[in-house]
């Protein structure tokens, strides 16, 4: 600790030998510095704050209609995004400070400049934007922080507006496109389906099951040809079954003549009554024979006229006539089942040879279809995409999604912020001390001298025999107290000097 202590006063002494160029350098300093802050310029600010109102009861109101859009998310990439260089070029322009600058590299020092000097800060909990500006004219100082609010405003309802547009303008492009392939797909369907008209499903109803169908019809009409050959041959087993006139007796009792018949019926009862009371000889039953044999050979007589006016059926009985004409009908009904018979087994022969092409037209059907269908899917919801993009885009931009409310509208500064002078002054009164000091040691350093006895022997290692001390006459006496009052005056005069700064710096602070 001792040596500590010795050392430093060895620097003292040897600061002390040169305390005029220390003060000299102090003042230089000094001087120098306090010059240059007194001419800095005075630091102008100003500032806006401004509160974002984004819970609008047209979210809840227009949920599921169309995208909300995120109206915070919104404002706060504009509020990240303002300090753009479009933005920052478009804020020089209003405030005319684009004038002075007349080449590239004067306007990138001024976006550059402007850029440094604009603060933005913002809180997404409370949505409160603070824009800040500082420079040395007051005017451009407000004129920069109210063009910058402008933007802000402008920018926050325009900017998913354009965003919207190019969306729509995307959409309207794939609507274009695919309404073209949905006009090609239903051309090509429709061309198959011209190509592929017979073998294409009807109704409904695939090839396997018009096969089936096919099959169903053939078997019926079959079992119905079937049933009307039957019946065809049962009538003509009945229409063979009945005896046929043999001779004319025979024919004359199955002739009917309702009127010879009646006469005959009455003649036979009269017979019938005198052959209870007479023989076969009596006159009057062999008259009554008679006339039987007279009316039975008309009959003969008159069914032959009837032959010869081409009526045979005048001969045959009422029955026999029927059973002629279910005849007649069983041999039409007959003819035209076999003829269905015969359609329904082209029909399935056709169709039989077929199956083999349909599941391959069924599956280039079903593959258009899939594909029409598809193309008809996305086509619709590019057209209600569409809606929504306009509803949205119309939603984002509205004015009723976000409130602006300024709180602190931008003033014109009338102090300045800055800067602190008085704080510079310390400073530079400081770094003159040290700087006059540091020069002292230096040259003490540099030109080293031994002020004590010790110091010779301790650095040249040689024992010290004696010394010799210094006479101060009065003059020199005189001379050493004047120059210690001038170095006080000096120090002083510095000191002064640094007050009268300080002062000043308070009256224009």
């Amino acid at each position: 600790m001792e040596d500590f202590i010795s050392q430093m006063l060895l620097h003292a002494r040897g600061i002390w030998k040169y305390r005029w160029l220390a003060v000299g350098v102090m003042w230089v300093v000094a001087g120098a510095g306090w010059v240059v802050v007194l001419r800095l310029p005075n630091d102008y600010q100003s500032s806006a704050r401004v509160f974002v109102d984004t819970q609008s009861i047209l979210k809840p109101l227009m949920a599921g209609m169309t995208s909300i859009p995120n109206v915070q998310q919104q404002v706060s990439i504009m509020s990240r995004t303002l300090l753009s260089r479009p933005n920052l070029e478009r804020v020089l322009r209003m405030v005319d400070l684009d004038v002075d600058a007349t080449t590239p590299r004067q306007r990138e020092s001024q976006v550059e400049e402007l850029a440094a000097r604009l603060k933005i800060t913002g809180t997404s909990t409370n949505d409160i934007y603070s824009i800040t500006y500082g420079g040395d004219n007051p005017k451009q100082v407000h004129d920069v922080v109210q063009s910058l609010l402008t933007i802000f405003l402008e920018g926050s309802f325009k900017g998913k507006k354009g965003d919207s547009q190019q969306a729509i303008r995307f959409i309207d492009d794939q609507i274009k496109n695919y309404e073209q392939r949905l006009v090609a797909a239903e051309n090509t369907v429709k061309e198959f389906k011209l190509r592929n008209s017979a073998l294409l499903p009807r109704q409904g109803v695939d090839y396997s099951a018009q096969l089936a169908i096919a099959s169903d019809a053939l078997s019926t009409a079959r079992i119905d040809l079937l049933e009307a050959e039957q019946a065809r041959l049962a009538i003509q087993a009945r229409i063979n079954g009945d005896p046929q006139p043999a001779g004319a007796a025979a024919r004359a009792r199955t002739i009917v003549n309702p009127d010879i018949d009646a006469r005959m019926a009455a003649i036979n009862k009269n017979l019938d009554t005198l052959r209870l009371q007479y023989t076969d000889l009596h006159p009057d039953v062999i008259a009554a024979r008679r006339l039987l044999a007279q009316l039975e050979a008309r009959k003969i007589e008159e069914s032959k006229l009837a032959e010869r006016d081409g009526d045979p059926g005048r001969f045959y009985s009422p029955m026999l006539q029927q059973l002629k004409v279910a005849l007649t009908e069983a041999d039409a009904k007959v003819a035209a089942m076999r003829v269905r018979v015969h359609e329904y087994s082209v029909r399935h022969d056709r169709l039989q040879e077929q199956s083999n092409a349909v599941p391959e037209v069924e599956s280039q059907l079903a593959q258009l279809n899939r594909d029409y269908e598809i193309n008809k899917d996305n086509y619709e919801k590019l057209i209600a995409r569409r809606e929504s993009a306009k509803l949205s885009g119309d939603l984002s931009s509205s004015t009723e999604m976000m409130t602006f409310r300024i709180i602190d509208p931008p003033t014109m500064p009338v102090a300045p912020v800055g800067p602190n002078r008085r704080l510079f002054y310390s400073g530079v009164l400081v770094i003159a001390l040290c700087a006059g000091l540091g020069v002292a040691f230096l040259i003490s350093q540099v030109r080293p001298t031994f002020v004590s006895p010790s110091a010779l022997r301790e650095i040249t290692g040689l024992n010290v025999i004696g010394t010799v001390s210094m006479s101060w006459t009065d003059t020199e006496r005189r001379k050493l107290r004047r120059g210690q009052y001038l170095l006080g005056l000096a120090f002083a005069g510095l000191l002064s000097v640094y007050g009268a700064v300080m002062l000043s710096g308070f009256l224009t602070g």
